[in-house]
Order: structure tokens, then sequence, then C-alpha cells
């Protein structure tokens, strides 16, 4: 008995070492980081603190300008050092699935290359939008990008947790793909709206109001979608507790997200917290579908273990 005890917790301890482990959490890690590096850039441009660092990729010709130090060019640098620490993070996951490449899924070195693609595009995105003086294109793209490269880390992490499907998800899986493009699309029309003022010059002037509403009433239809997720996985016999749980924590972001929102439209954006609230949880709503429609996905293949 003994044993037996023995040889399960070295087959448990092998697997806790094991090269997909390790780069399942470096992954993990990377999404966390990459979550806050979009919340500090939600801080940085209604902090008017984009281009608070003149120069790029230094900081007033230094790493670190000690000399013009204040609360905007903090925020300013430490958006490009937390950028810089993802970047050589993604270098390591790279180097780490190829050199283990034999003993990994075939397609997870290849992911792993796409997500570097994506950040150092991103590095490419973010000098320009200080050398190009915040051009809204821009800047919007520089957002856009960001998503990409949190959904892509999000589907290699969720792809390598173990997880075992009951079969019974039905259309979920194509619903939630639905709302996580509904969503990012939505994301796409906020980061428009933030990098034209749109909110600002439509209530001063009547200009970019086209802009804003669209955002406003782009809420729809990603708002459906992601209650219906919510409904069906209520109604669904015998779904995964992952997945109900995951369903319920998409309800309650949209909700908060929808509140947060319409404070943020009635004060004008004059409450900076808000608004990059506002940005972390539609963020976080968006990694959550992911999520879901990955975990759905394996569940229609009733996965019995690690992809």
């Amino acid at each position: 008995m003994n044993e037996f005890v023995l040889q399960q917790q070295n087959e448990a301890a092998a697997q806790h070492n094991s090269p997909k482990e390790a780069i399942r959490r470096l992954v993990w890690k990377i999404c966390i980081a990459t979550l806050i590096l979009m919340a500090i850039g939600s801080a940085t441009r209604v902090m008017n603190a984009g281009l608070a660092c003149p120069d790029w990729p230094l900081c007033y010709g230094e790493l670190v300008p000690a000399k013009q130090m204040n609360l905007q060019v903090f925020l300013e640098w430490f958006h490009r050092l937390d950028a810089a620490l993802i970047g050589f993070s993604t270098i390591a996951l790279v180097g780490l699935s190829w050199w283990h490449r034999r003993v990994l899924p075939n397609w997870l070195p290849w992911a792993t290359t796409f997500a570097l693609f994506l950040i150092v595009f991103q590095g490419v995105l973010g000098g320009l939008t200080v050398t190009e003086l915040l051009r809204f294109d821009i800047v919007t793209a520089h957002l856009g990008t960001a998503l990409l490269f949190f959904i892509t880390l999000l589907v290699i992490g969720t792809s390598l947790i173990p997880y075992q499907g009951t079969g019974t998800v039905g259309k979920l899986p194509w619903l939630g793909l639905i709302a996580a493009i509904l969503v990012y699309l939505q994301s796409l029309l906020g980061a428009l709206v933030g990098s034209r003022w749109a909110l600002h010059q439509c209530l001063a002037g009547d200009q970019l109001c086209g802009v804003m509403y669209s955002h406003i009433f782009g809420l729809l239809p990603p708002t459906v979608a992601t209650l219906a997720i919510v409904f069906i996985s209520w109604q669904t016999p015998a779904l995964h507790p992952t997945l109900r749980r995951l369903a319920n924590i998409a309800g309650s972001l949209l909700i908060l997200q929808l509140l947060v929102g319409f404070a943020t439209f009635r004060l004008h954006l004059q409450v900076e917290p808000l608004t990059v609230t506002h940005q972390a949880v539609g963020a976080t709503l968006l990694g959550t579908l992911v999520v879901f429609t990955v975990l759905a996905l394996r569940d229609t293949k009733k996965s019995i273990s690690y992809l």
C-alpha cells in the first residue's frame, strides 16, 4: 500500500515538473501580466500620460528617468517596463516550447511563436504611438493587438489544463465563440472612442457623436450573446461545473461592465479609476468568454486528459 501511494506521489511530482506544466504556469503568469499591462495602458491614456516620455524606447534618454519622475512619467515608464518583461517572458516561452517540442503537442511551439509575433508587433505599435503623437488609429490597433495576444495566451493555457468533458455542451461552444468575437469588436469600438476622445467632443461640440453612439448601441449584440450563454448554461443538464461557473462569472462581469460603463458616461469620463475599471472589466469578460469557449470545444470531444 505504501509503495502504491509513493508511486502516485512520484507520478504527480513528475507531472508537476514536466515541461508542459512549466509552460502552462508561465503562460498564465504572462496572461496576468498582460491584463495588468492593459489596465496600466488605460490609466496612461486617461491621465494624459501617453507622451510623458517624449522618446522611445528609452524615457528622456534613460532607462530610469529619476530626475523627471512624476505620476505621469511613472505610468508611461512602468507601462513600458511591464511590456518589456512580457516580451522577454514570451521569448522564454517560445524557447521552452521549441526545446521540449518532442514531448509537447505539435501545435504548441507554433502557437507560442505566433504569440511572440504579436508581442513584437505590439511593441512596434507602442513605439509608433509615441513617435506619431498618439494617432488614434495606431492607439486603437495597439489595444487590439494586446487583446489578440491576451486571447492567444488564454487559448494556449486553457488547452493545456486537465479537463474531462461531459459531452452535454450542445451549441454552447459556438455561442461562446460568437460572444467572444462580439466583445472583442466592442472593445475596439471602446478603444476608438477613447483614442479620439469622442465622448468629450460629442458633449462639447456635437462632434464624433457617431463614434460614441456606435459604442453605446454596439453593446447590445455582445450583451444578448453573453446572457444567452448564461441562460442556456443554467438550462443544460449535466453541464460541467467549470463551464457553469465560467458562464456565471461572465454574466456577473457583464452586469458590472454595464454599470461601470453607465457611470463612466454619466460622469463624462471625469473619474479616471472608473474608466480604467471599465477597460479592465471588459478585458476580463473577454478572457472569461475565451476560456469558456475553449473548454466547451474540448467538451465536444470529451477530452479525458491533456490535449
